[in-house]
């Protein structure tokens, strides 16, 4: 490994972690980074948003969150700040190149109707991730006395919704375009059970095909149906009770939404600024833009807007293939398994029921070949 010339593309979450690894392997890696500084999406976020998942599940196995952080879902200066902290811990800000972009990567080796788009808008139109670089101070005194419509409903779409609330209030609506339901949880707890007992032990793999299963884990699965059924039932009852009233519980499966990571956590006070009216929501498949706003499903006039926000997410597989170059980089795998799946509980029910986490992995390798 020392021989190799490694270059590791971003200083976020996995950046950091992929080169704490390689240092502590012998090698020195360069991290291009660009921005001025580490964190990834974390780096540039509304004010209001915090983690969705539960501080024990969002840390890295061999260095835990401080004592100081005892919130549950820790705001995002408090990630930064952890971020940093293990950065510093382990050496690894000596490597990262802060304002480093990589514009493309070749290989060497053996040898895409009818709908209006932006241009016909009069207003402003952004994605979510440039609302966020433009820091809050900025981002607020954009969006204050502006009639502002967001296109999407997860993560990023809501904390600017709710941060549009705050700023207009019931004067100047927030419109939320809502072209997919998602799951938009208060936690993860359903009827008093940590979803985590559902979901997140070795039990619960067993209720999904894979692929490459064998026969044995395939009539497994497709005989365990039901239970999933059951599991999935049994949080949807308790989460879909404040959706019913905006007629917003999604068309697909908690369980879907969870192993495709496409849940959200609702905001603070996000169905009190549904039900006051700062925020409005509007159901539709496709939008389309005009001069006035945006066209939208089942109503003829547009929703008039001054500012349109994509909180619409991205492709991240895709963005990384579309970074490479070459053809040879494009065509492989993005994801491989790492042949590593230990069992760290004590004892065989332990193993197949307890919840794994970050913890678990605490001094563990990956196997070597």
């Amino acid at each position: 490994m020392e021989k190799k010339r490694v270059v590791i593309v971003g200083a976020g979450v996995s950046g950091l972690a992929a080169c704490k690894q390689l240092l502590e392997r012998g090698c020195r890696p360069v991290v291009f980074e660009a921005d001025t500084g580490l964190g990834g999406v974390w780096a540039r976020t509304p004010e209001c948003t915090a983690l969705q998942t539960p501080r024990p599940m969002y840390q890295y196995s061999d260095f835990p969150w401080p004592e100081t952080v005892t919130e549950v879902f820790p705001d995002h200066r408090q990630v930064m700040d952890y971020l940093g902290a293990y950065a510093r811990r382990f050496g690894v800000l000596d490597c990262i190149r802060f304002g480093h972009r990589v514009a493309g990567m070749e290989y060497v080796g053996v040898g895409r109707g009818g709908c209006k788009g932006p241009e016909a808008f009069d207003g402003q139109v952004i994605h979510s991730m440039d609302y966020s670089k433009m820091g809050t101070k900025n981002s607020k005194e954009m969006i204050k006395g502006k009639r502002v419509t967001i296109v999407g409903y997860l993560k990023s779409a809501l904390d600017i919704a709710a941060e549009c609330a705050e700023v207009n209030g019931t004067e100047i609506p927030c419109t939320m375009v809502v072209r997919t339901k998602h799951w938009i949880i208060p936690d993860y707890f359903a009827w008093g059970v940590h979803i985590s007992k559902l979901y997140l032990n070795r039990f619960s793999e067993l209720l999904i095909h894979k692929p490459g299963e064998g026969l044995l884990l395939s009539i497994l699965a497709t005989l365990l149906t039901p239970l999933r059924w059951i599991f999935s039932k049994f949080a949807e009852s308790y989460y879909s009770i404040p959706m019913k009233k905006y007629d917003m519980v999604p068309d697909h499966s908690l369980f879907e939404a969870l192993i495709t990571c496409l849940v959200a956590i609702t905001p603070k006070d996000h169905y009190k600024r549904l039900e006051e009216g700062s925020i409005v929501l509007k159901k539709s498949k496709t939008f389309s833009f005009c001069k006035e706003g945006v066209l939208v499903e089942g109503q003829s006039s547009p929703i008039k807007s001054d500012i349109v926000i994509f909180g619409t997410g991205f492709r991240g597989d895709q963005k990384i293939k579309e970074m490479f170059t070459s053809e040879y980089f494009q065509s492989i795998a993005l994801c491989r398994d790492m042949g590593c799946n230990p069992r760290r509980k004590n004892g065989f029910w332990a193993d197949l029921f307890d919840v794994y986490g970050p913890s678990d992995y605490i001094d563990l390798f990956p196997k070597k070949e």
